[in-house]
């Protein structure tokens, strides 16, 4: 499905915030129990522009906790602005949490600077060996870009995750932002970031992935 974004784009340079969000609102994870779920992302999954708790993470936690029999914690370690390159380094920090779930959502601003794919494809692997090894199961989000980028590299980008996903039999969701990129009515001014309803139909696309590892 050829999907199309904004064609100009932004380096997302702001301030990265991470937050935590547990199965209650006191966001402390030290001591609870259940299966723990940990998203890595840019500012997408980071929920710039939306408040935290209107952020796809966030509306995934309320998706489950309606569910009423799930015993579950979810940590979104994303980071506006972060490359793939940042993502061993960062899964290996929040080892301590001891996550059992995984949502590897990185590498859209690998592809908005017009970084190496090759290069990616060898973060993005590091990574999900590093989980594996961990015993953690990973779900992987995949990315596409704006067609400015020329056939070639757009194809060689998006193939990346496909590629990885079949490597490893990981769970795929092959593009995180499907039927809210390039609609207007579902992102912010900038066209790039989700706004709340576009959050919402991004957490409503992941959930059966997350059901399937609870």
């Amino acid at each position: 499905m050829k999907v199309f974004l904004r064609s100009c784009f932004i380096f997302f340079m702001s301030a990265g915030l991470v937050w935590l969000w547990a199965a209650s609102p006191s966001m402390v994870w030290a001591e609870e129990s259940g299966t723990r779920i940990l998203f890595l992302g840019d500012s997408i999954t980071a929920g710039l522009g939306v408040e935290p708790e209107n952020a796809y993470p966030a509306l995934i936690n309320d998706m489950l906790k309606e569910k009423g029999d799930l015993d579950f914690q979810i940590t979104n370690g994303s980071i506006s602005g972060s490359t793939s390159a940042g993502a061993f380094s960062r899964l290996k920090w929040f080892l301590r949490v001891k996550p059992s779930v995984l949502v590897l959502a990185l590498g859209a601003n690998d592809g908005l600077r017009g970084l190496s794919t090759s290069k990616m494809a060898q973060n993005l692997d590091k990574t999900i060996l590093l989980a594996k090894a961990h015993g953690i199961r990973v779900i992987l989000a995949g990315m596409e870009i704006p067609p400015n980028y020329g056939e070639d590299y757009s194809k060689a980008f998006r193939d990346v995750f496909a590629f990885l996903a079949d490597k490893h039999h990981l769970s795929f969701i092959p593009f995180l932002l499907k039927d809210v990129a390039g609609n207007p009515l579902l992102n912010q001014a900038d066209g790039i970031h989700p706004n709340r309803a576009g959050h919402k139909i991004i957490a409503a696309t992941i959930l059966p992935y997350i059901l399937e590892q609870l």
